[in-house]
């Protein structure tokens, strides 16, 4: 959420807003801005939902999703850089910051290398080694989670496609979104009651889901919504904010 910039609109936070229990609010790097981040800030306050740091690669350009050659040291900087700011507008409102989830190329990054997993594990715990790490599940990112001595959350996509390692397939993909809003349901009701992900080659991996995510800049994302929460309910699942049930 908090995509926009300036005077450009993306995404349908205002609608998704009232059916999630948690929010990753875009910090500046790949989308938002001071204003943005204060607005978005305040509607998930306005909600009840928990607020998340969305750090990126310094990437507005390409909207944080083209890799970057970074060493670890500055990638730490990016990410207090970033979820700091967050975490300001968090405080300033009585909310306070309950995650930090990467974004794209970082997040893609920091699932397959240590080194980028590690730094940006060490950048949240020296912010606060109570906020909750959240990993594309089975990643370096978790097992840097679990190094560093940090809170983590296990997330599955609803609205994305992975590959057999458990990676996720690639935007360049054609078939790498899904915006079919049944088969998205469908999906995520076969995770929940399989404990299983189906990759895109017909093979499929264990997989433990805390939290899952849905871009609200995917068509057709408060639809997806609405149906995974129709989904969850019927599977018996109360959906709540992460910081409620992860210790």
């Amino acid at each position: 959420m908090g995509e926009s910039f300036g005077a450009y609109k993306i995404g349908l936070d205002e609608e998704a807003v009232k059916y999630i229990s948690s929010a990753n609010i875009a910090c500046g790097f790949h989308a938002g801005d001071p204003q943005v981040m204060a607005r978005t800030v305040d509607l998930a306050a306005t909600h009840g939902v928990a607020v998340g740091a969305h750090p990126s690669y310094p990437d507005l350009m390409g909207f944080g999703r083209r890799n970057m050659e970074a060493t670890p040291g500055e990638i730490k900087n990016y990410i207090i850089y970033q979820t700091g700011a967050l975490q300001a507008f968090a405080r300033a409102r009585g909310a306070g910051l309950q995650h930090v989830k990467p974004h794209g190329a970082l997040y893609n990054t920091a699932a397959v290398d240590k080194k980028v997993a590690r730094a940006v594990a060490e950048a949240i715990y020296t912010l606060d080694k109570n906020l909750i790490f959240m990993v594309l599940a089975g990643s370096e990112m978790e097992r840097a989670a679990r190094e560093v001595g940090l809170k983590y959350a296990s997330e599955v996509f609803a609205d994305r496609h992975y590959n057999g390692d458990g990676t996720l397939v690639s935007r360049s993909h054609p078939g790498a979104v899904i915006t079919d809003t049944v088969e998205a349901a469908a999906r995520l009701t076969e995770i929940i009651t399989t404990g299983r992900i189906k990759a895109i080659d017909g093979t499929s991996f264990p997989v433990r889901a805390d939290s899952i995510c849905v871009h609200c800049d995917t068509p057709g994302a408060v639809e997806h919504i609405i149906a995974l929460r129709r989904a969850l309910k019927g599977a018996g699942i109360e959906v709540a904010p992460m910081g409620e049930f992860i210790k």
